[in-house]
């Protein structure tokens, strides 16, 4: 190879690695000072505490670790994050030549045994059996950054599933809290629930004995005979949902349908009567699906330097090292091959396809721009409806405990009332009837506020500072 060709190839080498695309830079997101419901920005957030610590029950601790080494959906993720590592090494490797062999038998005329290194051959050479074997390298200098940009953009989606993954544990980790909190509520609701049918038996007996001694009518009889019935119609309702909450838990934690061992119902998650939520320009760093969003606008920021970088000419060199022979038994000790070549190709006309790649690349920018400012919105949504949830739910459940309270003493009075002949027996159940539906609303009540935490850790990116060894509490 001449001295005057190599120059040309050792000045590209030399300018391998210039990028042509724009430099990324975070888009400006307006956050409020604070979020609404929230009175000052907290120097500390509920998202900074595990959650082991956040969820302080030892059946739910259990099944939020089993679900986070079980859960199928989770695997799926760990399966997805390999298979986009793998793809960054797919693109990694057009940084380096690719090697390969070549074999092969022609028959050809122009190789001259007694004369092999004759340029051409002489007038009535044979036409012989050639037989070549060697090595092969070819390798495109990556002068434009076409190979570095398709290589940001699989890093990118890699750190993407990375995000999406951590973002899944996240949500595992609140469906897992939530439907066991909603379990424990239906636990309460069977206890009123019962306790609502116990109270609607000792109603219908007293009317029946009173029936019987001629003292009661009919109508309280059935009256009192219909209260029961529904009564007992709701404990056949709320197992059924009991069922199917211990099915679902089932799933997330990647068992077969089956009982669920918990904590007894008065002894569920009490809520903090305050909630930190930190800062809101904090949830650019800690909510995994704002991550996953400005990975995502990083992977389409890089494909707009492939699609410049392809409008640009491709300058490859080649080699090839091997021995050429007619005879198998001394291809070995034959004459060498070799060949060094550089070459250059690129566009002329493309009919504005070239064109219309790069268009189509800045217009995915845009919108991976625009989906991560709306993401950044939800989020800030998301944080301050539960935290508006919790307050006002705090002060309904107050009332609600009030209600029950008044409730529950004008069932004793009506009774009291009833048997001194004072009052109806209609009195009587229409104080039941009110007082069994209210026990039911404060029981949803109380598990809604408990949900509302649920709904705070997971909207704060809860668990944002631990690894996925501390975040799935293996200690």
């Amino acid at each position: 190879m001449k001295r005057s060709a190599a120059i040309p190839v050792l000045a590209a080498f030399f300018l391998n690695g210039c990028l042509f695309g724009p430099t990324y830079k975070r888009p400006a997101v307006s956050a409020p000072t604070t979020f609404r419901g929230q009175s000052l920005a907290d120097s500390i957030s509920l998202a900074d505490q595990a959650w082991w610590n956040v969820y302080s029950d030892p059946p739910l601790e259990a099944l939020i670790k089993e679900a986070l080494k079980n859960n199928y959906d989770l695997r799926t993720a760990i399966a997805r994050n390999q298979e986009a590592r793998a793809y960054v090494g797919v693109q990694r490797s057009a940084y380096y030549p690719s090697v390969g062999f070549d074999t092969g038998v022609q028959r050809v005329r122009g190789v001259y045994k007694e004369r092999p290194n004759l340029d051409l051959p002489p007038a009535g050479a044979p036409t012989q059996n050639l037989l070549l074997a060697g090595l092969s390298t070819a390798w495109e200098i990556d002068l434009w950054g076409r190979t570095r940009n398709a290589t940001a953009a699989a890093n990118a989606a890699y750190l993407g599933t990375l995000e999406a993954r951590r973002g899944l544990m996240l949500s595992v980790l609140s469906d897992v809290a939530a439907t066991y909190l909603e379990l424990v509520e239906l636990d309460h609701r069977l206890d009123v629930a019962k306790q609502s049918r116990d109270a609607f038996q000792a109603t219908f007996k007293l009317f029946n004995e009173r029936y019987g001694a001629g003292i009661a009518s009919k109508l309280q009889v059935t009256r009192a005979e219909g209260a029961l019935a529904a009564a007992e119609g709701a404990i056949d309702d709320i197992e059924r949902q009991i069922t199917v909450k211990e099915n679902q838990i089932c799933v997330l934690v990647g068992r077969n349908p089956g009982p669920i061992q918990r904590s007894p119902p008065e002894l569920a998650l009490n809520p903090p009567p305050v909630i930190p939520a930190g800062i809101p320009s904090q949830l650019m760093e800690r909510r995994p699906d704002i991550r996953q969003a400005e990975d995502s606008l990083r992977n389409a920021l890089a494909n707009i330097g492939v699609a410049n970088a392809n409008s640009f000419p491709r300058i490859g060199l080649t080699a090839l090292f091997g021995r050429v022979s007619t005879d198998l038994t001394s291809l070995t000790s034959n004459a060498n091959v070799w060949a060094l070549a550089t070459s250059l190709s690129g566009p002329l006309f493309t009919g504005g396809q070239l064109t219309n790649e790069r268009r189509a690349a800045r217009a995915v920018y845009e919108q991976a721009r625009f989906q991560y400012l709306q993401s950044a919105l939800r989020a800030f949504q998301e944080v301050s409806d539960a935290l508006i949830a919790s307050q006002k739910l705090a002060a309904l459940e107050e009332q609600q405990k009030r209600e029950v309270a008044a409730l529950s003493e004008s069932v004793t009075i009506a009774n009291k009332r009833y048997l001194g002949g004072l009052a109806s027996y209609y009195e009587v159940l229409e104080a039941q009837q009110l007082l069994y539906p209210a026990e039911f609303s404060l029981s949803e009540t109380s598990l809604d506020r408990r949900l509302a935490v649920v709904q705070i850790y997971k909207a704060l990116g809860g668990g944002w500072n631990f690894d996925d060894a501390q975040f799935t509490n293996e200690r």
